[in-house]
């Protein structure tokens, strides 16, 4: 074998340890890296009043949730799953955010979606628009839909909305689409991926 085709078999073999290094996480949502489709930050108050951005939470995997207190089904189910997979985490759940983003912040008082978000994890934040114009913002960026359904009486209305939450990695890229009310087993197996 020629000194030439030592090294074009050497440059082939790097290149090959290069591209495995390279392969893509074997997640069990949809990767959306690098879709520049949604959302790529927010800028919202949390029940405090203190304005987050996703800048806030640099070093730390980030599940972006859209939901409301008054939901029937999706939104306590999803984040009684996400309660459970960061259990399942143990301590590298300190590496991992939830937000909610009230989709109903006509009735989710900073006082009451505070309360609901901690009663599955003391360490969710709840994220409420200051107005229509920056939920309708939000929404628009992430491509969320939601939309007032009325009940009998002018209070009593749910909220239809995508059930779908964004994941952030540690450095804040937006990596994937995770479908509400999943399970436990795909939020545990993709946010050890991003946290390790």
């Amino acid at each position: 074998m020629t000194a030439a085709l030592r090294r074009i078999f050497a440059l082939l073999f790097v290149a090959a340890l290069v591209a495995a290094c390279e392969k893509a996480p074997d997640f069990k949502n949809l990767d959306i890296t690098g879709n520049k489709q949604f959302g790529a930050d927010f800028s919202l108050p949390d029940t405090h009043g203190k304005t987050r951005t996703l800048a806030d939470f640099k070093g730390r995997a980030v599940v972006l949730f859209f939901g409301y207190t008054h939901c029937p089904d999706v939104c306590p189910t999803t984040l009684a799953e996400l309660s459970q997979a960061m259990q399942q985490l143990g301590d590298k759940s300190k590496d991992v955010q939830v937000l909610m983003v009230t989709v109903d912040p006509a009735r989710d008082t900073p006082e009451l979606l505070g309360q609901y978000v901690a009663a599955f994890n003391p360490s969710y934040i709840g994220l409420r628009p200051a107005n229509d114009a920056q939920l309708a913002q939000i929404a628009k960026d992430f491509r969320v839909y939601y939309a007032k359904s009325q009940g009998k009486t002018p209070d009593d209305y749910t909220m239809d909305h995508t059930a779908a939450s964004y994941v952030f990695d540690k450095d804040g890229k937006l990596r994937l689409f995770a479908r509400d009310g999943q399970g436990v087993d795909p939020w545990v197996h993709d946010l050890k991926l991003l946290v390790d």
